[in-house]
Formats: structure tokens, C-alpha cells, sequence
């Protein structure tokens, strides 16, 4: 499996182009309560915080886009699918989060597999979001810790290679990117760590 680098940056564009795409869609969770899902809960939540700050202590750049992910996920979870989808247009292989089987022993609240690449999770499989390699630096040997890019439920992440930089690059911002002990996720500092771990394949869609 080959090292990659993500390239976090806003692309507000990107997620206008989605919403209009999602507009024609039908709404997967039509006389689903979506209100009961773990994700929305939790971006209900932050974006209710984050409109109240608004009024409290004014609005500033990072806190209008902050709301604007924000509605955006919530609006991803109730007129997207039940499950988050991860699609994998880069060479390399990604580990991804999704379920645990019901008799795994780990006491995470979901696990790592391996997307190949080209390949597409299985729309009835729950991708929650890509593990993301640490990156050490050769001057400093100092770099940046490993992390989670998590997804909401209702994402259709895609990850593809930057053609001048050869630096992985999503569609869509994260829900929130999680460092470890942050969450109940199996965030190893290394790729080899999370390899040494044991690691399957995702349910793909054929």
C-alpha cells in the first residue's frame, strides 16, 4: 500500500455543485426518521450551538463556514442515502471506516478496511470516512499526526489524485476530522500499525 497526502482545502464550490445534484434526487429517507440517526443528532446539535454564537459574539469568517458545513451535512443526512458511500478514484489502496461485524471483539465503534482503487463501496455497507496517515517531515522528522476524515451519513465521498501534486483530494470537506483519543475510533499513528492490526476488505459494489 502506497503513502498518500490529502490536500484539505475549502471547496465551497464543489459542495454547491453536489447540492444541486442532490436536489433532483429523490430523498432516500422519505417516512424514515433520519431525526433519529446518531449523525444528525450531533450536527443538529453543533449547528444550534454555532447559530447561537452567532447572535452572542457575532459573525466572523470561519464561524459563517462553519454554519454553512453545517447545514450542509444536515441537509446531506436528510435527502441522502442511509449510509455513508466512499469511492476510491486514486491508484492506491485507502483504508476506510465502516461497520464492525457483529462478532468482532474490538471494542472501537467501527473498523478499518481496504478500498482498492477504483473501487466503491457497497450502497448497503456504511463507509463512515478515511483513516489518514501521519506524515513526517525530512527537515524536522516533526510532521502531522494521523487522523480520521469522518462522513455523515448520506455522503458520497470521492477521493481522487491531484494530477500536478500526486496528493489525495476529496470531493467534500469533512464532517469533522478526528485526531486520536478524540473518539472512540482506531486511529494508529502509523499505516504500518494499522496494517499490523489486521485489516480486510471493504464490502465493495460490484
Amino acid at each position: 500500500m502506497k503513502l498518500f497526502k490529502v490536500n484539505l482545502v475549502k471547496i465551497t464550490l464543489v459542495c454547491l455543485l453536489l447540492l444541486a445534484n442532490l436536489l433532483i434526487a429523490q430523498p432516500s429517507w422519505a417516512g424514515k426518521k433520519y431525526t433519529e440517526d446518531p449523525d444528525y443528532i450531533e450536527v443538529t446539535k453543533a449547528l444550534k450551538t454555532a447559530l447561537q454564537d452567532k447572535q452572542t459574539q457575532g459573525s466572523t469568517p470561519d464561524l459563517q463556514q462553519k454554519i454553512a458545513n453545517l447545514q450542509f451535512q444536515k441537509y446531506i443526512i436528510e435527502n441522502g442515502e442511509k449510509v455513508g458511500i466512499c469511492r476510491n478514484e486514486t491508484e492506491k489502496t485507502l483504508l476506510v471506516y465502516g461497520q464492525k461485524p457483529k462478532k468482532s471483539t474490538l471494542t472501537y465503534d467501527n473498523e478499518l478496511y481496504l478500498l482498492p482503487g477504483g473501487a466503491e463501496t457497497d450502497d448497503e455497507w456504511d463507509c463512515q470516512g478515511v483513516y489518514i496517515p501521519g506524515q513526517v517531515t525530512t527537515e524536522s522528522q516533526e510532521g502531522t499526526p494521523a487522523t480520521a476524515f469522518k462522513i455523515v451519513h448520506g455522503t458520497k465521498l470521492v477521493a481522487t489524485t491531484n494530477p500536478q501534486t500526486g496528493e489525495t483530494e476529496f470531493n467534500l470537506p469533512p464532517a469533522s476530522i478526528l485526531k486520536s483519543g478524540e473518539a472512540n475510533w482506531f486511529i494508529p499513528d502509523n499505516l504500518q500499525a494499522a496494517l499490523d492490526a489486521g485489516v480486510t476488505n471493504a464490502r465493495i459494489n460490484d
